[in-house]
């Protein structure tokens, strides 16, 4: 099955979806043909000089909350569920994932998948590997309906 989310429709450019099953497994991301954000660019995770683990728990809260990184730095990610229902990982701008969780509330069971998030099932981990581009102040929620909401969301700085 193959579903494309236009960007007009979810609010923001980044989220350019097209998400393709085979076989039951999502189709690789290519870094090298990642497209910018406003918050960065997707990166191999294995050329990553720091790994940062971020626990989800369904106390809806990301441990750490806060995380800080430098300018131009790649960091894996690895979100690890430690509670009983679906989280997700979703690097983007305070804005983005307002508009991305507004969109999850009418739609939640929209496919969604970029290189920028991460969806973990219960005791499982994923991975994203990220380049931090600009400083400033970006964010990382769980955009599973009513999570955001509930206060799962994180913060970056980036100096």
């Amino acid at each position: 099955m193959h579903t494309i989310f236009l960007a007009v429709a979810l609010g923001f450019a980044p989220l350019v979806v097209a998400h393709e099953e085979k076989a039951g497994a999502p189709e690789a991301v290519s870094h090298s043909k990642a497209e910018a954000t406003p918050f960065g660019i997707a990166a191999d995770p294995r050329k990553a000089k720091r790994t940062i683990r971020v626990e989800m728990s369904d106390a809806m809260r990301f441990t750490p909350s806060e995380i800080e990184v430098r300018r131009g730095e790649v960091v894996r990610f690895v979100a690890a569920n430690k509670g009983q229902v679906l989280h997700e990982m979703v690097l983007g701008t305070m804005e983005d994932l307002m508009k991305h969780a507004e969109m999850m509330k009418k739609f939640p069971g929209m496919e969604h998948d970029a290189p920028y998030m991460a969806h973990v099932a219960p005791g499982k981990s994923g991975e994203i590997g990220w380049r931090f581009t600009d400083a400033g102040t970006y964010y990382f929620g769980c955009l599973i309906p009513g999570h955001f909401e509930a206060g799962m969301v994180g913060k970056i700085s980036v100096r």
